[in-house]
Parts: C-alpha cells; structure tokens; sequence
C-alpha cells in the first residue's frame, strides 16, 4: 500500500475546533483512489466529523481489513491509531484492542466484500456482543481490487462490466444488524454530506456497536458489454509492451433532498438508483417497524436513508462482560495474572 504525505502548509484564518485544531490536523495521506471515487467523500465525512467532535486524534483507533474500504484509514486522523488487518478480521482485531483499552474512540471502515462475504461471521459476533465502536460499510457492490466481480450487496438483475446479470439475492447489512440486535443502525450515500456528517457523529458518540452502511458507487467498474471504449475491450484487443491503467475523471456524484422525500441519483454508469430520506414522524427506537419500513422501500425499489434504528438501553461490551473501569494495559501483572491457585479454581470451573 502506498501512502503520499499532504503538504502541512494551512491557512493562519482555518476555522479551530475547541482543541485548537484544524480540519487539516484530522486529515492523512494523499488519496489513491480512483478519482471520483465515492470512499473519498466518505473520507471527508469523517473528517469533518472528528474535527466537529472536538476528537483527540492520539485517542482515535481506525481498523479496516483488504480491499479498497481498507486504504480509507490511511486518508483521515494521521495522528491516530491504525492497523490494517487480514480480509474480514478486521472486528477480532477491534475487539481485542477494544477491551486492553476502553478509553479510546474505536472506528472501523471495511468494505461489502470485507464484511458480507469472507467477514460475515467475524461481522456478526462484533454485533451480538454489542462492542463499542462505529462500523462503516463503503458499499458498492463489487470488488474492487480483483477487477469488479459482484459483492455479496450486490442487487438481482445488476450486470457486470463484461455484461453478465447477477442472479443471487444479496445481503442487506442494515436488516441483518437489526435482526442481530444492533443498537444502531443507519444508512446513508457518500455524495450526501449534509446526511453522513452527523450520522457518524451520532455513531462515534453512541455507547455500544454502531452500523453505518454507506452506498459509495465504484467509477471505474461499471463499463458495460459492448463498448469498443471499455476497459474490457481495449485489453482483449492490444498488446502493450507494460502493463498501464488510466481511470478517467469522473465528477463526484452528490444529492441533496429534505426529510420525507425521495430523488433518483444517476450513477456514472448511467444506471440509476432511488434515495428516500427518513421524515420527522420516524420512530428510529421501534424495531420492527423499522425493519418493515425498510423492506417496504427495499420492494418500491429505494433505499430508505437516516438513522434507521437505535436502542440507547442496551448494555455495551464492557458492561456486558464486567470489565474494570481501568482500560486492562493499565493495570499491573499481578491483577492481570491469577496465579497457579487462582488458575486451579478457574479450570475447576470447565471439569
């Protein structure tokens, strides 16, 4: 993975958090993402959000596994902690850091191949024991690294770039993580900040697991079959003396509609899909209700955007397995080690 240090020149007039900090001190590594890429967006959201969060950077966690959601951590809190794990590992890796040290502000970033496919289970567990943290999914559908295969998100009836039509149904993160308990979930479109900087907001502040499934269209994996202009046709019929890439300029694809109302946004490929965006009278704290309206916009063909639920009563990782208050690398060896006496009574409990 590569990484391209941002100039450290700021203008003296940047607006200052009550830290004293920029957004540029919540910023990372140069991008190289596609250009157009919808992760970016979802990049700036973040750092939009830590910044107006008053975050400590020295106190921020950012985990991914593999895939292109996994390069984000390197693009937002230089100042932070990060750790690029395994593909769809990514929650052991938040768990185990999680309970060493409970201080911290935990946010990971994985991708709808990450964590519906090879990380589903490690996904699910993450949920069911409730641990403190904010999840983001850059949902697009296919993946990326390996040339734009369908995800496990992938809808029926979409076709590929070489023009084969998907025939599986796909996983819907948000209904599985409220089938699971989740005690936030929400979903958003990485061209709407104005929607997905106080969602992650609200997820960094919320006690407990926060799901936030982000759809973040791919620019560079939606040629269609037929095309003489396509990436697929130019490599069947040239014969380079390198291998090269070239991704063209694609603008940024963004949205802005009001509460209660829907609006179609044209992805680059031409393709279309429909946002609706949740009004006043939603009750995000009733579940089932929530999972029917979901549904119910899922068969009119839209995706229902917002926090779609959350459960404030529900006891947290910590709470759940009674940990002390003191993060556990804080505490010396002898609270940490039972000894050979302590271990005996432990073991004697599984015999």
């Amino acid at each position: 993975m590569t990484f391209i240090a941002k100039p450290k020149v700021a203008h003296p007039s940047l607006p200052k958090n009550a830290l004293g900090f920029t957004r540029r001190d919540y910023e990372g590594s140069l991008s190289t993402l596609c250009a157009g890429c919808g992760h970016d967006s979802i990049t700036a959201a973040i750092v939009e959000a830590s910044w107006g969060l008053d975050l400590q950077p020295q106190n921020m966690v950012k985990l991914s596994g593999i895939g292109c959601s996994s390069k984000t951590t390197a693009y937002f809190v230089s100042g932070g902690h990060g750790f690029n794990s395994v593909h769809g590992r990514m929650p052991s890796i938040a768990m185990g850091a999680n309970a060493a040290n409970r201080d911290l502000t935990y946010i990971g970033v994985s991708g709808d191949g990450d964590t519906l496919s090879i990380g589903l289970g490690q996904f699910c567990h993450a949920i069911r024991r409730n641990l403190n943290m904010l999840y983001i999914i850059e949902n697009n559908g296919v993946y990326g690294l390996t040339k734009g295969q369908f995800s496990a998100s992938a809808d029926v009836g979409t076709k590929a770039k070489k023009g084969e039509t998907n025939q599986q149904p796909p996983i819907d993160p948000v209904l599985l993580a409220m089938t699971l308990g989740a005690s936030f979930v929400a979903r958003s479109f990485s061209g709407d900040k104005e929607q997905l900087v106080p969602l992650i907001q609200a997820g960094l502040r919320h006690r407990g697991f926060a799901l936030i499934d982000v759809l973040s269209p791919c620019v560079t994996f939606n040629d269609h079959e037929g095309s003489t202009k396509s990436y697929a046709y130019t490599r069947e019929h040239y014969e380079p003396a390198v291998h090269a890439d070239f991704v063209p300029l694609q603008r940024e694809i963004t949205a802005s509609y009001k509460q209660g109302e829907s609006i179609p946004v044209v992805m680059h490929d031409g393709s279309r899909i429909v946002l609706r965006k949740l009004d006043a009278s939603y009750d995000p704290t009733d579940r089932v209700n929530a999972a029917a309206h979901i549904q119910a916009r899922l068969k009119e063909g839209e995706y229902l955007t917002g926090l779609l639920h959350i459960e404030a009563s529900q006891n947290e990782f910590h709470e759940v397995n009674a940990t002390p208050d003191a993060p556990l690398n804080s505490l010396p060896f002898e609270a940490l080690s039972p000894g050979s006496k302590g271990l005996e009574k432990i073991l004697a409990r599984y015999r």
